[in-house]
């Protein structure tokens, strides 16, 4: 077989030397070369110590590439310890050479004290170019593909954080990304980080710093693919052509929310504008006594607009797509879900100012976690302050969401419409929207975003996880062929 270096930073190094070598897989293991940003001896055999704060270093990561001379680079990419199969190098060097694929990586087992369970990952498409995809604790790289990316597309720039997810898409454009549907290896758990923290920590503001470098990274990646949009190419909405009944509607779908929807309400009635405004109240056949609680308010306020749907297979894209093509809905359609809160008074006009000053054909604010109580809890407020007025509709395709509370101007989402999905519906507008038109951002706190055991993204199993993963990355696939045939017609 053909020789591998394995790639690993110091943390990894006493579990990992100590399992490989007793495993018989010295026969495979060239070198091992390990990332430490202290000077330390060692007398382990194949083991050389490198300078650095981390191989995700560009710096670093470009030396690696170049002195390396074995066929295979198997980076570890996490501090866990790791117990590796014997056959693990095997298999994956003979799908790599099958299917001459640039990277390798496979599923593998969670263990710890109590049990010992499969973690599955997703394929890799044209749409998983988060920087945080999963593609487990081993990725085998083909060093002759690696060195070619390099060669053709540039080196590794000068960046911290962003190496690995660098020469990832780098080699990505030429090369397939092959997904081996097979426990290979094991990774010993320590303490689970808490969902809360796992769910929100690509928008956590102490990450700002990484997520404006993994952005440059991907910027340049969508020039080299062409799919990258010029911002003095979007367009402003166009002026109003069609007479509406009000000029913004609150839009609440809702399922089996009695104890959140009539909190949702009131703060949406408590609103004060200076202009007319229904809210829209999409009743997806609640059966726990949502719709008499909605029935009572309607009653009691004209504005609320109690809508059940005919049909019985929507999710909530569907429900928003009664929503906006009623003859209710107003000039804009604003966001609010059915156990969320708007955190004053004047978020609605705040929002629409926003979208009759700037003509945009999207707006989308911040929010603040809170808990059922209302609670602030971590990370507190959501700005998304990576957004640039220059850039955010093609880093938008990088990051797992935009923020809320998201409006829209009701035109231009009726051209267009919701998935009938209850999971990325906006998001998928959203990609569509700023593939062509502006969106206006306001990075002041207007919602309250509930966490709560009720969420429909609370307690998600890994294979729920994986599903919703794969289709956003479906959703980012498709957007990124959208674009690149958009750029080939107008530039061609």
């Amino acid at each position: 077989m053909n020789p591998v270096t394995i790639i690993s930073d110091y943390g990894h190094y006493f579990s990992q030397t100590k399992q490989l070598m007793p495993m018989n897989l010295s026969r495979l293991v060239s070198n091992i070369i390990l990332v430490s940003p202290e000077r330390l001896n060692t007398t382990l055999p194949k083991v050389r110590l490198l300078e650095g704060t981390s191989f995700l270093e560009g710096r670093v990561l470009n030396y690696i590439c170049e002195i390396v001379d074995t066929d295979y680079i198997l980076f570890l990419t996490r501090t866990n310890e790791l117990v590796i199969d014997q056959k693990a190098l095997e298999v994956m060097i003979d799908m790599a050479e099958k299917v001459r694929a640039g990277i390798v990586y496979c599923d593998f087992y969670e263990e710890n004290k109590n049990e010992k369970k499969l973690h599955p990952l997703n394929d890799y498409q044209p749409g998983s170019i988060r920087d945080d995809f999963d593609f487990g604790a081993m990725m085998l790289f083909s060093t002759k593909v690696v060195k070619t990316a390099i060669k053709k597309y540039g080196a590794i720039p000068p960046v911290r954080y962003g190496g690995l997810y660098d020469i990832r898409l780098k080699v990505s454009i030429d090369n397939p990304i092959y997904h081996i549907k097979e426990p290979l290896y094991s990774v010993i758990q320590d303490n689970k980080s808490s969902e809360g923290k796992s769910h929100f920590a690509y928008v956590d503001p102490k990450n700002t710093h990484i997520q404006k470098e993994m952005e440059s990274v991907f910027t340049d990646y969508l020039r080299k693919i062409g799919a990258f949009i010029p911002y003095e190419r979007l367009k402003r909405a166009d002026k109003i052509k069609n007479p509406f009944p009000v000029v913004a509607s609150v839009i609440i779908p809702v399922k089996n929310r009695k104890n959140t929807i009539i909190d949702a309400i009131k703060s949406a009635l408590s609103q004060k504008t200076d202009f007319p405004f229904n809210i829209i109240v999409v009743d997806n056949h609640s059966q726990d006594g949502t719709t008499f609680v909605i029935s009572s308010l309607v009653d009691k306020h004209p504005d609320v607009k109690h809508i059940i749907p005919i049909r019985t297979d929507l999710g909530i894209g569907g429900c928003w797509n009664e929503a906006v093509y009623s003859p209710y809905c107003g000039r804009y359609a604003v966001q609010l879900d059915s156990d969320d809160l708007y955190s004053s008074p004047y978020t609605l006009q705040k929002i629409v100012d926003m979208l009759m000053q700037g003509s945009y054909a999207m707006v989308i604010g911040s929010y603040c976690i809170v808990n059922y109580n209302l609670e602030e809890i971590p990370p507190g407020l959501i700005d998304h302050r990576e957004w640039t007025d220059e850039n955010g509709h093609n880093n938008a395709l990088r990051i797992n969401g935009l923020g809320a509370p998201r409006a829209f101007d009701t035109d231009i989402v009726r051209k267009i419409g919701f998935l009938n999905v209850s999971y990325g519906e906006d998001y998928a507008l959203a990609l569509r929207i700023c593939r062509e038109y502006k969106i206006g951002r306001i990075f002041e706190n207007l919602y309250l975003c509930r966490r709560w055991y009720g969420n429909t993204d609370a307690s998600l199993s890994i294979e729920d996880a994986n599903r919703n993963d794969a289709f956003k990355d479906k959703v980012r696939t498709d957007e990124i062929l959208a674009r690149q045939a958009l750029n080939k017609r107008l530039e061609g």
